[in-house]
């Protein structure tokens, strides 16, 4: 089988697609991959990591306002189709499947135009311009959330959840948190703002290490690289405490996340399919800083099934932290609830239901 994938701009667009290649991959060793991106979008970095053959073509965004900059972009976006016709007719795919972003928009509907067989992944609970626009051409669309059917052709809309939860619901527990100077047998919750880190939570956290002294639990903490000098003035403080570490990055992210009790952490497309994957109860603080505010209806379509918590980016404090994270933690019943809520709306076998779609077209 010969699998064209194209996804960019951010890595939940990227990391599904990347998944989906794995997956196919240990599946089928002889099938054949190309990845189309961007050369500036971080697709451009991760994706050539994994050995997957890439090209690129050049696309930017639609401006929202009246703009002449939209002339350059129509230019681009016609130019890139004749480009990835080019690459498709060289590659020859049995399938073209688009993860999201800018660049997919090009490389699906060409894909479409050349009668090869289509799908988009939708990841978030919104759809994104391109999908909404790429949908009327498409064979099918992947959805992660059951709310955003409301956006797509019905009948061409299944439920298939977000590759990436399969890759972390089975990964078994290990005595990871002693590399973080933590104990495995202690009640653990870990507290990130995505890989770069997140200025509000980052402040509220700084203000709530105080609070954390005795407590009957531990936090993991990932400030970010960016963020991570500020806690050089708390090193007295934090040598005090022995159930606080904080760290500027969690490298094995989904080991730390199978040891652990609870998390705090945006409401991005990822991080929601590997929490529900993995039953784990959650306090989201939305990324005011997305298109359409996605972010809060990703978590409320948790909150509303009572298997998350939600504080507003803009009313997040240091208390408001630890209040939260004392009702979550300390209550072991709601918390149980919770993560039993959580593990209903996950979709441990996302995958599985996406290799479907692609059977049923190939």
């Amino acid at each position: 089988m010969k699998v064209l994938v194209s996804g960019g701009g951010t890595g939940g667009h990227i990391y599904p697609a990347i998944s989906i290649i794995h997956y196919i991959k240990e599946k089928y060793p002889e099938s054949e991959f190309l990845y189309i991106g961007t050369e500036k979008g971080l697709e451009s970095k991760l994706v050539p990591s994994q050995s997957i053959p890439f090209k690129t073509i050049e696309i930017q965004g639609f401006y929202r306002s009246l703009t002449l900059k939209n002339l350059k972009t129509m230019y681009l976006f016609l130019t890139s189709i004749k480009q990835a016709k080019l690459y498709i007719k060289e590659f020859q795919p049995d399938i073209v499947i688009g993860t999201g972003g800018y660049v997919c928009g090009s490389v699906v509907y060409a894909a479409s135009k050349l009668n090869v067989p289509t799908i988009i992944h939708e990841q978030n609970s919104v759809a994104g311009m391109t999908n909404k626009f790429l949908s009327k051409y498409v064979d099918k669309v992947g959805i992660c959330f059951s709310d955003a059917t409301e956006y797509f052709p019905k009948e061409k809309v299944a439920l298939v959840g977000n590759p990436r939860a399969q890759e972390v619901a089975f990964v078994e527990k290990k005595t990871v948190l002693e590399e973080y100077g933590l104990s495995s047998s202690k009640p653990t919750i870990v507290i990130f703002g995505g890989s770069r880190g997140a200025q509000t939570i980052n402040n509220a956290m700084k203000e709530a290490l105080p609070l954390f002294e005795e407590k009957p639990y531990q936090v993991l903490y990932a400030s970010g690289t960016i963020y991570f000098d500020e806690f050089d003035e708390y090193k007295d403080l934090l040598k005090r405490l022995d159930n606080v570490t904080v760290v500027p990055y969690i490298d094995n992210m989904v080991d730390v996340l199978v040891n652990v009790e609870a998390l705090v952490g945006r409401a991005g497309a990822t991080s929601m399919a590997e929490i529900t994957a993995l039953g784990l109860p959650s306090i989201l603080v939305p990324s005011p800083n997305v298109t359409d505010d996605h972010q809060t209806k990703n978590a409320m379509s948790l909150v509303n099934k009572q298997a998350a918590l939600m504080v507003k980016d803009s009313e997040l404090t240091g208390k408001v932290l630890v209040k939260n994270i004392d009702k979550l933690m300390l209550d072991g019943k709601f918390r149980e609830d919770m993560a039993k809520a959580s593990k209903k709306e996950g979709i441990p076998d996302a995958m599985d239901r996406l290799y479907g779609l692609i059977q049923e077209l190939t």
